[in-house]
């Protein structure tokens, strides 16, 4: 966003399905085999074979335009997308053209950094489609010999389409972040970029203040981005090389052609690859080989019962019931459904929701990104946990040593209780407490002088003391008691 021109960005997502077959055949969508060992006359397109549809990719496709609060056509049907490119065999896409079995639909998106204001960005189409297959550039060995690898030819995509809602590379990050946690929880995606499992193209131009009034710039697609910090990037970039362009064109632009354009990660820069295309020029007609597909008002209705709470609705349960900050629950919730139930039934179980949150975000999700271990297999149940915090909530250990004990519950799978005594780590009697920081202060002129002073950190120093006497005095307790006691003389 700049004073000079605004940013409008359009996305365009294929998310691969997680289905065990290809949309209209019986291959394998398993990824990582080796070139060409995942097809069949089906999916490379020899001639007279007939297509079947997978059930399961459209009950997947269904159950995203249902979350996304997408309109469900009641009859669906199926195009040809005419291109020609080496690694589409057919000649022709299956895809869905002037009747795509969604229409519509949102997805609302916020920034806990406070960038951006929170807002809903709308869709235009949700549809199915089959992938393409993949070609393999060996640029590297000086041969720039291709290959073509039809493995992905026939794999189920969803496709979904934005409206040109969003403004900055930020609310576009945010957009893609939140669109991905939502597929996870809805399990109909691994979304694994690196596998390309989701690919997201940008439509972008600038709106431009000028003397002659708003001043649009042609529209490009840009493609090639492999991560949602490369999309946030060749926005930045693209926006500055628009204005800059248009600047240089002396503002005529009624000759520019749409234009798509790759994103060229290691240059930071976008570089031209051909002429947009428009609708016309893939020449769609209608599928011959497949049937129509009508979805009833039932169905739907069914699959919107089953869809549970997702992340903006468990969000805000977060927020309202358990008083927790809108980056706190949204690191939670970030994490999947599973961690929100444990740190839930922890919250409940212990009577401090923050003081959970805490232990849940820091100890908890260092030791599973330490260990790649999922939720479900932590040694520490939620239970076992909450009785651990009660301890600390009601200063019976300190942080330190209950993180001590936590340690030691994670090795054992035990209670705290046993690894406490094990540990020998008891509770100090409050009188005990007292008496030792009577001691201390009268050991400690020099500081209780400092303290009457004005100068209270210099108490930190009555801490260390009491530790060195007792490892289980409470260092939060000791520092109180010492300065009510500096207080009374």
């Amino acid at each position: 966003m700049s004073g000079e021109y605004e940013l409008i960005v359009g996305l365009e997502v294929h998310v691969q399905l997680a289905t065990q077959s290809k949309l209209f055949c019986a291959c394998s969508t398993r990824f990582g085999a080796p070139p060409n060992t995942q097809t069949c006359p089906v999916c490379i397109g020899m001639p007279g074979v007939l297509p079947v549809m997978n059930r399961r990719a459209f009950e997947l496709a269904l159950r995203t335009a249902v979350a996304l609060d997408a309109r469900i056509a009641p009859l669906t049907k199926w195009d040809r997308k005419q291109y020609y490119y080496p690694d589409l065999p057919k000649g022709y896409q299956i895809s869905q053209y002037d009747l795509p079995f969604s229409t519509l639909g949102h997805l609302e998106i916020n920034d806990p950094k406070g960038r951006f204001a929170p807002k809903r960005v709308g869709m235009i189409r949700v549809h199915l489609e089959e992938d393409a297959g993949k070609s393999l550039h060996d640029e590297a060995a000086g041969t720039a010999d291709s290959r073509i690898d039809l493995n992905r030819a026939g794999t189920p995509l969803l496709e979904i389409v934005t409206q040109p809602d969003m403004r900055s590379s930020a609310e576009a990050k945010a957009f893609l972040t939140e669109l991905k946690l939502l597929l996870m929880y809805l399990a109909v995606s691994d979304c694994n970029l690196q596998e390309g499992s989701l690919r997201v193209d940008a439509n972008v131009n600038l709106h431009i203040d000028s003397p002659e009034g708003s001043i649009a710039t042609p529209i490009v697609e840009v493609k090639n981005m492999n991560s949602f910090r490369a999309v946030e990037r060749a926005l930045d970039h693209e926006a500055t090389r628009q204005y800059e362009a248009w600047r240089e064109t002396g503002q005529k632009l009624g000759d520019v052609p749409k234009q798509t354009r790759g994103w060229d990660d290691a240059a930071n820069l976008t570089r031209p690859q051909r002429q947009k295309e428009e609708s016309s020029d893939y020449r769609y007609f209608p599928e011959p080989d497949l049937v129509p597909v009508r979805v009833s008002a039932e169905t739907v209705a069914g699959i919107r019962a089953a869809l549970g709470e997702l992340p903006r609705a468990l969000r805000g349960r977060l927020e309202t019931t358990h008083g927790l900050s809108t980056y706190d629950s949204d690191v939670l919730v970030s994490q999947g459904r599973a961690l929100v139930e444990y740190y839930v039934a922890v919250a409940e179980a212990c009577g401090d929701a923050k003081l959970t949150s805490n232990w849940v975000q820091q100890d908890v999700l260092r030791t599973l990104n330490e260990s790649s271990l999922d939720i479900a297999a932590f040694p520490i149940s939620p239970r076992h946990l909450a009785e651990l915090l009660v301890k600390v909530r009601q200063s019976e250990i300190s942080t330190s040593r209950a993180r001590d004990i936590f340690a030691a519950m994670l090795r054992s799978g035990r209670t705290a209780d046993d690894v406490m005594r094990e540990l020998c780590i008891e509770q100090l009697d409050e009188s005990v407490l007292v008496e030792l920081c009577r001691e201390l202060i009268a050991a400690n002129p020099r500081i209780v002088a400092d303290v009457k002073e004005g100068k209270t950190k210099a108490a930190a120093a009555f801490v260390g003391q009491a530790k060195k006497k007792n490892a289980n005095v409470n260092p939060a307790r000791v520092l109180e008691i010492c300065l009510e006691l500096i207080a009374q003389l």
